[in-house]
């Protein structure tokens, strides 16, 4: 392992979901058509009530997830940011259920401010977003995890799936 004692993620998590949120919704505003129809045509198939409570639901159950998470990794005393060292290994909580449990809760919260905002391109973004998560992310987490916890970050890695 090098001497650094973080996973040497290069940008925020947040920053990458906002971006992608941000074009997307550039997109739509800006009239670049990605493949989708129109918001104004697709109006996700909802009323504007329903898809609005959708929106509130997805964003209020997402930021629940961030905050279970997170907090778990205060009560635990290991930071939440990427680029701190991790001092132990969360497995608990609903880390038994997801080993990125936030940003799965990210995802949910980006899912509802784009069905917020009308933005099926937003919402079609979510996917590149994830992608990028995954590899740029998550990846060097997991690399990061492995070898500061060794067979105890493989036994839980076997155990619990990587998203959901």
């Amino acid at each position: 392992m090098s001497t650094r004692d973080h996973p040497n993620v290069a940008v925020p998590p947040p920053v990458i979901y906002f971006a992608f949120l941000g074009l997307g919704w550039a997109l739509d505003r800006y009239g670049v058509q990605i493949g989708l129809p129109p918001s104004d045509e697709m109006g996700f198939g909802l009323t504007t009530e329903v898809r609005r409570g959708v929106a509130l639901a997805l964003i209020l159950g997402g930021l629940l997830l961030d905050g279970m998470a997170a907090g778990l990794f205060r009560r635990l005393g290991t930071a939440v940011e990427p680029w701190k060292p991790s001092t132990v290994l969360a497995t608990e909580g609903p880390y038994r259920f997801s080993r990125n449990p936030i940003y799965v809760g990210f995802a949910i919260t980006y899912a509802g401010l784009a069905i917020a905002m009308d933005s099926p391109a937003a919402l079609a973004m979510l996917i590149p977003c994830l992608l990028v998560v995954d590899r740029f992310v998550i990846q060097k987490e997991e690399a990061y995890l492995a070898a500061k916890f060794g067979s105890d970050y493989a036994a839980y890695r076997n155990r619990v799936r990587r998203w959901l």
